[in-house]
Protein backbone atom coordinates (compact mmCIF):
# COMPACT_ATOMS: atom_id res chain seq x y z
CA UNK A 1 0.00 0.00 0.00
CA UNK A 2 1.41 3.53 -0.61
CA UNK A 3 1.91 5.90 2.02
CA UNK A 4 0.43 9.20 2.79
CA UNK A 5 3.66 10.80 1.81
CA UNK A 6 3.80 9.29 -2.03
CA UNK A 7 0.20 10.57 -1.91
CA UNK A 8 1.66 13.93 -1.23
CA UNK A 9 4.44 13.55 -3.47
CA UNK A 10 1.77 12.40 -6.46
CA UNK A 11 -0.20 15.63 -5.91
CA UNK A 12 3.50 17.69 -6.15
CA UNK A 13 4.62 16.01 -9.35
CA UNK A 14 1.77 16.27 -10.88
CA UNK A 15 0.52 19.71 -10.57
CA UNK A 16 4.47 21.04 -9.95
CA UNK A 17 3.75 23.27 -6.85
CA UNK A 18 3.88 22.38 -3.31
CA UNK A 19 1.25 25.18 -2.62
CA UNK A 20 -1.66 23.62 -4.99
CA UNK A 21 -0.42 20.47 -3.45
CA UNK A 22 -1.44 21.54 -0.02
CA UNK A 23 -4.85 23.54 -1.17
CA UNK A 24 -5.52 19.85 -2.95
CA UNK A 25 -4.89 17.83 0.08
CA UNK A 26 -5.72 19.97 2.89
CA UNK A 27 -2.69 20.10 4.76
CA UNK A 28 0.08 22.96 5.25
CA UNK A 29 2.77 23.51 3.22
CA UNK A 30 5.43 23.24 5.70
CA UNK A 31 3.98 19.61 5.97
CA UNK A 32 4.45 19.04 2.37
CA UNK A 33 8.00 19.63 2.76
CA UNK A 34 8.18 17.22 5.16
CA UNK A 35 6.62 14.59 3.73
CA UNK A 36 8.67 15.41 0.47
CA UNK A 37 12.12 15.36 2.58
CA UNK A 38 10.76 11.86 4.33
CA UNK A 39 10.74 10.31 0.70
CA UNK A 40 14.40 11.53 -0.28
CA UNK A 41 15.42 10.21 2.97
CA UNK A 42 14.17 7.43 2.07
CA UNK A 43 15.21 7.15 -1.90
CA UNK A 44 18.43 9.33 -1.16
CA UNK A 45 18.00 11.24 -4.14
CA UNK A 46 16.83 14.44 -4.83
CA UNK A 47 13.26 13.87 -6.01
CA UNK A 48 12.25 17.84 -7.28
CA UNK A 49 14.70 20.45 -8.21
CA UNK A 50 13.83 23.84 -6.79
CA UNK A 51 14.45 26.92 -8.62
CA UNK A 52 12.97 30.31 -7.17
CA UNK A 53 9.12 29.75 -7.79
CA UNK A 54 9.10 26.73 -9.95
CA UNK A 55 9.38 23.43 -9.14
CA UNK A 56 10.02 20.25 -11.77
CA UNK A 57 10.91 16.72 -11.45
CA UNK A 58 14.49 15.07 -11.38
CA UNK A 59 15.35 12.14 -13.25
CA UNK A 60 14.51 9.69 -9.70
CA UNK A 61 11.49 11.70 -9.27
CA UNK A 62 10.09 11.06 -13.05
CA UNK A 63 10.74 6.93 -11.94
CA UNK A 64 9.06 7.15 -9.22
CA UNK A 65 6.35 9.01 -10.51
CA UNK A 66 5.92 6.42 -12.80
CA UNK A 67 5.94 3.50 -10.25
CA UNK A 68 3.47 5.79 -8.27
CA UNK A 69 0.57 6.52 -11.01
CA UNK A 70 0.84 2.41 -11.21
CA UNK A 71 0.71 1.88 -7.35
CA UNK A 72 -2.62 4.09 -6.80
CA UNK A 73 -4.30 2.60 -10.32
CA UNK A 74 -3.98 -1.11 -8.15
CA UNK A 75 -4.47 0.36 -4.85
CA UNK A 76 -7.67 1.46 -5.91
CA UNK A 77 -8.69 -1.89 -8.19
CA UNK A 78 -7.73 -3.97 -5.04
CA UNK A 79 -9.67 -1.94 -2.55
CA UNK A 80 -12.66 -2.23 -4.94
CA UNK A 81 -12.46 -5.96 -5.31
CA UNK A 82 -11.85 -7.57 -2.40
CA UNK A 83 -14.60 -5.64 -0.77
CA UNK A 84 -16.95 -6.30 -3.48
CA UNK A 85 -16.85 -9.92 -2.14
CA UNK A 86 -19.23 -9.79 0.26
CA UNK A 87 -21.63 -6.97 -0.78
CA UNK A 88 -21.38 -4.86 -4.21
CA UNK A 89 -23.33 -2.20 -2.64
CA UNK A 90 -20.74 -1.91 0.25
CA UNK A 91 -17.85 -1.91 -1.74
CA UNK A 92 -14.81 0.60 -0.98
CA UNK A 93 -12.59 2.72 -3.43
CA UNK A 94 -12.89 6.03 -5.29
CA UNK A 95 -13.63 7.70 -8.23
CA UNK A 96 -12.66 10.78 -9.48
CA UNK A 97 -14.54 12.07 -12.48
CA UNK A 98 -13.49 14.85 -14.77
CA UNK A 99 -16.28 16.95 -16.79
CA UNK A 100 -16.62 20.09 -18.50
CA UNK A 101 -18.63 23.00 -17.02
CA UNK A 102 -22.52 22.27 -18.75
CA UNK A 103 -22.12 18.34 -17.53
CA UNK A 104 -20.56 19.38 -13.67
CA UNK A 105 -23.41 21.66 -13.19
CA UNK A 106 -26.77 20.22 -15.09
CA UNK A 107 -25.89 16.42 -15.67
CA UNK A 108 -23.66 14.68 -12.93
CA UNK A 109 -25.56 15.91 -9.78
CA UNK A 110 -28.54 13.55 -9.71
CA UNK A 111 -26.03 11.56 -11.11
CA UNK A 112 -23.71 11.64 -8.29
CA UNK A 113 -26.19 11.52 -6.28
CA UNK A 114 -27.79 8.15 -7.27
CA UNK A 115 -24.49 6.55 -7.49
CA UNK A 116 -23.66 7.29 -3.42
CA UNK A 117 -26.79 6.01 -2.47
CA UNK A 118 -25.96 2.51 -4.22
CA UNK A 119 -22.40 2.81 -3.46
CA UNK A 120 -21.96 4.77 -0.27
CA UNK A 121 -18.69 3.66 0.39
CA UNK A 122 -17.24 4.76 -2.67
CA UNK A 123 -15.82 8.11 -2.66
CA UNK A 124 -16.71 10.65 -5.25
CA UNK A 125 -15.14 13.58 -6.46
CA UNK A 126 -16.02 15.81 -9.25
CA UNK A 127 -12.82 17.86 -11.36
CA UNK A 128 -14.48 20.61 -13.63
CA UNK A 129 -12.44 21.89 -16.27
CA UNK A 130 -13.13 22.87 -20.08
CA UNK A 131 -13.31 20.11 -22.30
CA UNK A 132 -9.24 20.68 -23.75
CA UNK A 133 -8.01 20.47 -19.66
CA UNK A 134 -9.92 17.22 -18.91
CA UNK A 135 -8.85 14.88 -21.42
CA UNK A 136 -4.84 16.37 -20.86
CA UNK A 137 -6.33 15.46 -16.77
CA UNK A 138 -7.23 11.53 -17.67
CA UNK A 139 -3.75 11.45 -19.87
CA UNK A 140 -1.88 12.50 -16.22
CA UNK A 141 -3.93 10.02 -14.25
CA UNK A 142 -5.17 12.93 -11.68
CA UNK A 143 -8.77 11.89 -12.87
CA UNK A 144 -10.27 7.91 -13.31
CA UNK A 145 -12.91 9.06 -16.42
CA UNK A 146 -13.72 11.66 -18.46
CA UNK A 147 -17.08 13.08 -19.80
CA UNK A 148 -16.19 15.20 -22.80
CA UNK A 149 -17.54 16.83 -25.12
CA UNK A 150 -17.34 15.00 -28.51
CA UNK A 151 -15.00 12.27 -29.61
CA UNK A 152 -11.68 12.35 -29.09
CA UNK A 153 -9.57 10.84 -32.11
CA UNK A 154 -6.42 10.22 -30.06
CA UNK A 155 -5.34 6.79 -30.06
CA UNK A 156 -4.38 6.07 -26.16
CA UNK A 157 -8.58 6.54 -24.71
CA UNK A 158 -11.15 5.05 -25.94
CA UNK A 159 -14.73 6.84 -26.34
CA UNK A 160 -18.24 5.52 -25.01
CA UNK A 161 -21.39 7.34 -26.32
CA UNK A 162 -23.31 8.87 -22.98
CA UNK A 163 -26.04 12.11 -24.50
CA UNK A 164 -26.22 14.33 -26.67
CA UNK A 165 -27.08 18.01 -25.78
CA UNK A 166 -28.27 21.17 -27.59
CA UNK A 167 -26.48 24.51 -27.93
CA UNK A 168 -29.48 27.45 -28.85
CA UNK A 169 -28.79 31.39 -28.84
CA UNK A 170 -30.38 33.29 -26.66
CA UNK A 171 -30.55 36.86 -25.79
CA UNK A 172 -32.15 38.81 -22.78
CA UNK A 173 -35.68 39.94 -22.84
CA UNK A 174 -34.73 43.28 -22.54
CA UNK A 175 -32.59 42.69 -25.98
CA UNK A 176 -34.02 44.77 -29.16
CA UNK A 177 -32.75 41.34 -30.37
CA UNK A 178 -36.47 39.70 -29.25
CA UNK A 179 -38.39 41.80 -32.06
CA UNK A 180 -36.92 39.46 -34.75
CA UNK A 181 -38.87 36.77 -35.98
CA UNK A 182 -35.50 35.29 -37.39
CA UNK A 183 -31.47 36.21 -37.52
CA UNK A 184 -29.64 35.78 -40.94
CA UNK A 185 -26.32 33.86 -40.09
CA UNK A 186 -24.62 36.97 -42.35
CA UNK A 187 -26.33 39.44 -39.35
CA UNK A 188 -24.05 38.20 -36.99
CA UNK A 189 -21.28 40.02 -38.65
CA UNK A 190 -23.50 43.05 -36.89
CA UNK A 191 -25.22 41.57 -34.09
CA UNK A 192 -22.84 42.12 -30.66
CA UNK A 193 -21.98 38.36 -29.71
CA UNK A 194 -20.88 37.17 -26.19
CA UNK A 195 -18.87 33.68 -26.44
CA UNK A 196 -16.96 31.33 -24.41
CA UNK A 197 -13.28 30.66 -24.45
CA UNK A 198 -10.72 28.87 -26.16
CA UNK A 199 -11.33 25.40 -25.69
CA UNK A 200 -14.61 24.97 -25.07
CA UNK A 201 -16.94 22.23 -25.72
CA UNK A 202 -19.95 24.71 -26.12
CA UNK A 203 -17.45 27.06 -28.68
CA UNK A 204 -16.37 23.74 -30.65
CA UNK A 205 -19.88 23.36 -31.49
CA UNK A 206 -20.94 26.63 -32.46
CA UNK A 207 -17.91 26.95 -34.72
CA UNK A 208 -18.50 23.94 -36.04
CA UNK A 209 -22.30 24.64 -36.93
CA UNK A 210 -21.61 27.82 -38.22
CA UNK A 211 -19.02 26.53 -40.74
CA UNK A 212 -21.73 24.05 -42.17
CA UNK A 213 -23.50 27.21 -42.77
CA UNK A 214 -20.42 28.65 -44.91
CA UNK A 215 -20.23 30.85 -42.17
CA UNK A 216 -17.07 31.33 -40.26
CA UNK A 217 -16.33 31.78 -36.20
CA UNK A 218 -14.14 34.66 -37.20
CA UNK A 219 -16.49 36.93 -38.87
CA UNK A 220 -18.69 37.21 -35.72
CA UNK A 221 -18.91 40.53 -34.01
CA UNK A 222 -17.78 39.50 -30.53
CA UNK A 223 -16.01 41.28 -28.02
CA UNK A 224 -16.62 39.63 -24.95
CA UNK A 225 -15.60 36.49 -24.22
CA UNK A 226 -16.47 34.61 -20.74
CA UNK A 227 -14.70 31.28 -19.27
CA UNK A 228 -17.90 29.41 -18.18
CA UNK A 229 -21.37 28.94 -18.80
CA UNK A 230 -22.75 30.59 -15.50
CA UNK A 231 -20.43 33.60 -16.32
CA UNK A 232 -21.86 33.89 -20.01
CA UNK A 233 -25.41 33.03 -19.09
CA UNK A 234 -25.17 36.11 -15.87
CA UNK A 235 -23.97 38.52 -18.03
CA UNK A 236 -26.29 37.69 -21.00
CA UNK A 237 -28.94 38.41 -18.12
CA UNK A 238 -27.49 41.80 -17.71
CA UNK A 239 -27.19 42.73 -21.22
CA UNK A 240 -28.83 42.99 -24.62
CA UNK A 241 -25.87 40.68 -26.82
CA UNK A 242 -26.13 37.45 -28.06
CA UNK A 243 -24.88 34.60 -26.86
CA UNK A 244 -24.74 30.56 -27.14
CA UNK A 245 -25.42 28.28 -24.21
CA UNK A 246 -26.64 24.62 -23.72
CA UNK A 247 -30.40 24.79 -23.49
CA UNK A 248 -29.72 22.53 -20.10
CA UNK A 249 -28.04 25.59 -18.67
CA UNK A 250 -30.96 27.62 -19.68
CA UNK A 251 -34.08 25.99 -18.98
CA UNK A 252 -34.99 27.70 -16.42
CA UNK A 253 -34.88 31.51 -17.25
CA UNK A 254 -35.89 30.44 -20.68
CA UNK A 255 -39.44 29.26 -18.82
CA UNK A 256 -39.39 32.35 -16.47
CA UNK A 257 -38.90 34.66 -19.47
CA UNK A 258 -35.75 36.17 -18.38
CA UNK A 259 -34.36 34.91 -21.54
CA UNK A 260 -35.41 34.40 -24.57
CA UNK A 261 -34.57 31.44 -27.38
CA UNK A 262 -33.95 33.11 -30.88
CA UNK A 263 -33.84 31.71 -34.35
CA UNK A 264 -31.12 31.97 -36.78
CA UNK A 265 -31.50 30.80 -40.44
CA UNK A 266 -30.38 27.39 -41.18
CA UNK A 267 -27.98 26.72 -37.80
CA UNK A 268 -28.74 24.03 -35.42
CA UNK A 269 -26.18 23.12 -32.72
CA UNK A 270 -26.04 19.59 -31.50
CA UNK A 271 -23.50 17.66 -29.84
CA UNK A 272 -22.66 14.59 -28.34
CA UNK A 273 -20.88 13.73 -25.03
CA UNK A 274 -18.67 10.64 -24.83
CA UNK A 275 -17.40 9.18 -21.64
CA UNK A 276 -13.47 9.09 -21.96
CA UNK A 277 -11.57 6.22 -20.73
CA UNK A 278 -7.15 5.64 -21.15
CA UNK A 279 -6.58 2.60 -23.03
CA UNK A 280 -6.25 -0.22 -20.69
CA UNK A 281 -8.26 0.88 -18.59
CA UNK A 282 -11.54 0.04 -19.62
CA UNK A 283 -12.41 -3.06 -17.65
CA UNK A 284 -11.96 -0.94 -14.56
CA UNK A 285 -15.13 -2.10 -12.23
CA UNK A 286 -16.25 1.08 -10.61
CA UNK A 287 -15.55 3.26 -13.90
CA UNK A 288 -17.93 0.80 -15.39
CA UNK A 289 -20.89 0.94 -12.66
CA UNK A 290 -20.69 4.49 -13.25
CA UNK A 291 -20.77 4.81 -16.52
CA UNK A 292 -23.80 1.97 -16.29
CA UNK A 293 -25.96 4.00 -13.95
CA UNK A 294 -25.60 7.45 -15.56
CA UNK A 295 -26.61 5.70 -18.87
CA UNK A 296 -29.57 4.48 -17.04
CA UNK A 297 -30.61 7.33 -15.77
CA UNK A 298 -30.66 9.53 -18.96
CA UNK A 299 -31.93 6.52 -20.33
CA UNK A 300 -35.37 6.60 -18.23
CA UNK A 301 -35.51 9.91 -18.79
CA UNK A 302 -36.43 9.47 -23.05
Amino acid sequence: MLSFSHEVFFEVATQLSFSKAAAALYISQPAITKHIQSLETHYKVSLFERKGNSVSLTAEGKILLEYVVEGRELQRRLSFDITRQKNLHQAKGSLTLGTSTTISLYVIPPVFSAFHQQYPNIELKLVNRNSENILKALLDHEIDLAITEGKNNIPSVRNQFFITDEVIPVCSAKSNLVKKKTIKPEELKTIPVALRERGSGTLAAVTEALQKCKFSIADIQHKIVLGGTEALKNFLLDDTCLGFLPLRSVARQLQNGELVRLNITGLHIHRAFYFVQRRGSEADRINQLFIKLATSHYNKKL
